[in-house]
C-alpha cells in the first residue's frame, strides 16, 4: 500500500513541475528599464540599462535599423555603451525597442521606448532635411525595368509598386507582409497599360534578405482582368532605406479570354510611404 501511495504521490509531484514549467514558458518576460540616456561627452555614448524578470539574452534596435547585441548569455541584468556618433538619425529624439529571448526559446519586444541626442543630428555634405526626403522620394517612385513574354514574344516595360499598409514584424527591418498598388506599362504589345494590387507575405531568410510569394490582381479596365501569383527574391539592402529584389510573376485569366503573360522584374522596395498596423 505505500508502495502505491509513493507512486501516486511521484506522479502527483511530477505532474505539478511540469505545470508550472509549462506555466512559466507561457508567461511573457518583463522588461523593466532602467537608464536610457546619451552622454554629452564625446564620443556619444549611448547608456542602457535594464533588468528582466527571468534569464533571458537580449539585444537593441536603434529606429528600427540599428541593431546590437546587449546580452549574449541568459542574464536578468542587461547592460550596455554604444558609440553613436558614426550612426545616422534624422530626429533629436531618438527611438529604439528592447528584444529579449528567454530559455525556452519565447521572443518578447518591449514598447518602444526614446532618448534624445545632446546634438543636433546633421546630414552630411551639407544637404538639408527636405533635400534628403526629396531625393529620398525621387528615387523611391522611380520606375524599375520589368521583361514581358507573351505569345512567343518578348517585350519591355517599365512598372512600379507603391506599398500602402504593411503589418509589423518583430524583426522590425520588414513588415511581417503588406498590401500594394502597382502600375506597369508594356511597350509595342496589344494591351500597354495594366493597374494592380497584391498582397505579399515576407519571409527573411539567411544570407540574402527575403522571399516573399505573394497574391494579386490586375486589369487594363478594357476587359483584360486577371490574377497574378508572384514570388520575389530581396537581394541586397541600399542605404539601408531601400531593397533591391527580383520578382516572377504569372498572369492569366481563369476564364481564359485573353492571353497570358510572364513578367521578370528587378525593382526596388521601400515601405516609406507606407501605413504600418
Amino acid at each position: 500500500m505505500k508502495k502505491y501511495i509513493l507512486l501516486l504521490t511521484v506522479i502527483f509531484l511530477n505532474s505539478f513541475i511540469i505545470a508550472q514549467n509549462e506555466e512559466e514558458e507561457k508567461q511573457g518576460i518583463e522588461i523593466f528599464l532602467i537608464d536610457a540616456y546619451c552622454k554629452p561627452d564625446t564620443p556619444h555614448p549611448f547608456i542602457l540599462s535594464f533588468y528582466t524578470d527571468l534569464p533571458a539574452k537580449s539585444k537593441v534596435i536603434l529606429e528600427k535599423k540599428y541593431e546590437f547585441i546587449v546580452s549574449k548569455d541568459f542574464s536578468e541584468m542587461h547592460t550596455i555603451q554604444i558609440d553613436i556618433t558614426k550612426l545616422f538619425f534624422l530626429d533629436k529624439q531618438v527611438q529604439f525597442v528592447i528584444q529579449v529571448e528567454d530559455t525556452f526559446g519565447n521572443k518578447v519586444t518591449s514598447e518602444t521606448f526614446d532618448f534624445d541626442l545632446p546634438y543636433e543630428p546633421v546630414i552630411t555634405g551639407g544637404s538639408s532635411l527636405f533635400t534628403l526626403c526629396l531625393f529620398g522620394g525621387f528615387v523611391f517612385l522611380l520606375p524599375t525595368p520589368n521583361y514581358v513574354i507573351q505569345n512567343g514574344n518578348s517585350y519591355f516595360s517599365l512598372t512600379k509598386e507603391i506599398p500602402f499598409l504593411s503589418f509589423r514584424s518583430k524583426s522590425f527591418r520588414y513588415p511581417a507582409s503588406y498590401f500594394a498598388f502597382e502600375f506597369t506599362y508594356i511597350f509595342n504589345a496589344t494591351d500597354k497599360k495594366f493597374f494592380r494590387t497584391s498582397y505579399k507575405r515576407i519571409f527573411e531568410i539567411p544570407v540574402l534578405e527575403y522571399i516573399a510569394p505573394g497574391i494579386g490582381g490586375y486589369t487594363n479596365f478594357s476587359g483584360n482582368n486577371g490574377i497574378a501569383p508572384e514570388f520575389t527574391i530581396g537581394l541586397f539592402r541600399v542605404f539601408d532605406t531601400f531593397t533591391i529584389y527580383s520578382r516572377y510573376r504569372y498572369n492569366f485569366q481563369p476564364s481564359g479570354n485573353k492571353s497570358h503573360f510572364h513578367e521578370i522584374n528587378l525593382g526596388l522596395y521601400s515601405g516609406f510611404f507606407s501605413i504600418y498596423l
